[in-house]
């Protein structure tokens, strides 16, 4: 145990020693996010940040903690990083198309599938069984790491937020993998600690104001790695291993499905970028830059507590946690915006229910008072 603590401690200390290094290697090769009108930073930034954390990650678990995974595994998603990687830092020089992104994010997920044999095979249903995914369980497994890839990838949009909302989800995950994990699969909290202090060493250079940026190097290393690490917990789902990252992970997921919701219903591009999403509207309330992410840090720590409490409840507590949150969640987004400003539908809703309530407590003392 002291070995793993001096290793992710360790871990830490060479993320940050990376940085100012992998910062002049941005600016030398050209990877710099250039302000306009979608973005939210005023002056040129380096990006490919993720290098860093890549690198760092890679050391700690082939050098300092390689007895601690299989072999075939930590190859295979080695391998898969890399891909990744260069599909990132490609995007941090060039700023390639969207599809040409998801390609090399797709290539990766099918060597996670095949190769590291981490997917998701069948899922248990409350009340119903077992369901075996068979031929679905590629495309499914897929579709997961795409989505959840994107969704960190998303999120990336101030200064720490990705990277913040990043290490309470991997910590809470990590917590939660000791209980869920199978014993063969043990090693992935540790991965997923790995992940966390990498993370940290990047973060004090990350916070407003940056001195770098992520990039898309670090926003899909990032995301993807979320992804996979899930899986792990999903190779024979249940209802509960399925909720909990979806809660762990509440807060880009959120964006995420909103920002496709919005656009759907004003008819624009699901893949055109706008300047609405969770972070945009926040500020757009007044609240300043650091304010913004802070706020949202929050939001990710009561997504993860209540991640935590669904392994404790019963299946009817189970059922009141989601639900509750579902309809705090949608107060809250109706509240900000995040759709539209006159797209409120529940807050609408409850607006009528408190007027028609007053309407009838009055209509008795208006009667009352015609008597006299």
């Amino acid at each position: 145990m002291y070995k793993i603590f001096a290793s992710l401690f360790a871990t830490m200390i060479i993320s940050a020693a990376l940085v100012p290094i992998i910062r002049k290697l941005a600016i030398k090769v050209g990877a710099i996010d250039k302000p306009n009108a979608r973005r939210v930073n005023r002056k040129p930034m380096p990006t490919l940040g993720g290098l860093g954390i890549f690198i760092a990650f890679n050391f700690c678990n082939f050098v300092l903690l390689r007895a601690q995974f299989p072999t075939k595994q930590l190859m295979a998603l080695f391998l898969a990083e890399c891909i990744v990687i260069i599909t990132g830092v490609i995007d941090d020089i060039f700023e390639i198309r969207p599809y040409q992104k998801l390609l090399g994010v797709v290539l990766a997920a099918a060597i996670v599938y095949y190769v590291a044999g981490v997917k998701m095979t069948s899922f248990s249903i409350p009340l119903i069984g077992l369901i075996h995914l068979k031929w679905m369980s590629m495309p499914i497994t897929l579709l997961w790491i795409v989505a959840i890839t994107n969704a960190v990838n998303l999120l990336d949009g101030l200064d720490g937020l990705a990277t913040g909302v990043s290490i309470i989800a991997l910590t809470t995950s990590a917590i939660t993998g000791f209980f869920f994990l199978t014993v063969n699969t043990t090693f992935v909290p540790i991965l997923m600690l790995t992940l966390v202090a990498a993370l940290i060493g990047f973060l004090p250079y990350n916070f407003h104001p940056a001195s770098i940026f992520l990039g898309d190097t670090g926003a899909l290393f990032i995301g993807f790695m979320i992804s996979v690490f899930s899986l792990y917990g999903l190779k024979n789902a249940t209802f509960i291993s399925i909720i909990i990252p979806i809660f762990i992970l509440g807060v880009p997921i959120t964006d995420t499905v909103y920002a496709i919701l919005r656009r759907m219903v004003n008819k624009k591009p699901i893949f055109q970028a706008d300047k609405h999403h969770l972070h945009h509207r926040l500020m757009q309330m007044g609240l300043t830059h650091r304010q913004t992410v802070l706020v949202i840090y929050g939001i990710a720590m009561i997504f993860s507590f209540i991640s935590l409490l669904l392994p404790l409840s019963s299946l009817w507590g189970t059922i009141f946690l989601i639900i509750a949150s579902l309809l705090g969640l949608e107060l809250f987004v109706e509240a900000i915006g995040l759709v539209g400003a006159h797209r409120q539908p529940l807050l609408n809703f409850i607006k009528k229910l408190v007027v028609n309530s007053a309407t009838r407590e009055g209509l008795p003392g208006e009667k009352k008072n015609k008597k006299h």
